[in-house]
């Protein structure tokens, strides 16, 4: 009884959550309204209250779903490589090949156009990402390595924002190679020399 009533509950969830990602996509989160959601959805209002509080709720739970995604991408894509270098740049690829993979909902997280607390969790998943990238490029703590990560974990964020951007796969590509060569000549070698330009 127990395992049917969480399948039903995890069942409410998926599809207020794909209603919900619809609805923002389609009329934007400042102009979306829980009517059109559990319109959408079929579910109740009360449902929908019971399982993420509100529209910011869902909207965050969303995010949540976006960002779980692409560090699974990348973590899966830097583990296959060897030499931390190496890993960084495969995981950057990861991140920028999710980032057009999944530009519809990219784009919609990347507009500014959430709840009030989104600005501050982003923010707060920014710092969360530069420590995971001190970590996988295995830099001394220094405040050199420090303004290094800032900037390439910076330049990552900005670079998925012009991907998702792209009007064609051909455009994505080009962009995303330009971006991992260019993050390339900024990752320190073994020897501390930076790496030629390609």
């Amino acid at each position: 009884m127990k395992s049917r009533r969480w399948s039903r509950s995890s069942g409410t969830r998926d599809t207020l959550l794909r209603a919900a990602r619809d609805v923002f996509l389609a009329r934007g989160y400042g102009e979306a309204t829980v009517a059109d959601i559990v319109e959408t959805s079929g579910i109740s209002v009360g449902s929908l209250y019971h399982h993420f509080g509100g529209k910011p709720g869902l909207f965050l739970a969303l995010w949540e779903q976006f960002m779980r995604g692409q560090e699974e991408r990348t973590s899966r894509a830097a583990k296959a490589t060897e030499g931390t270098g190496e890993r960084f740049l495969a995981g950057a690829r990861a991140y920028l090949e999710g980032s057009w993979e999944q530009r519809e909902v990219a784009r919609l997280f990347l507009e500014n156009d959430g709840p009030a607390e989104f600005t501050t969790l982003r923010r707060q998943r920014g710092w969360d990402w530069i420590g995971g990238n001190k970590r996988l490029l295995g830099l001394a703590d220094t405040r050199e390595s420090h303004v290094l990560v800032v900037l390439l974990t910076t330049m990552m964020g900005e670079a998925g924002r012009e991907v998702a951007a792209c009007e064609s796969g051909q455009d994505a590509k080009a962009t995303i190679d330009e971006v991992i060569r260019l993050v390339r000549l900024l990752l320190p070698t073994a020897d501390g020399v930076a790496r030629p330009s390609p």
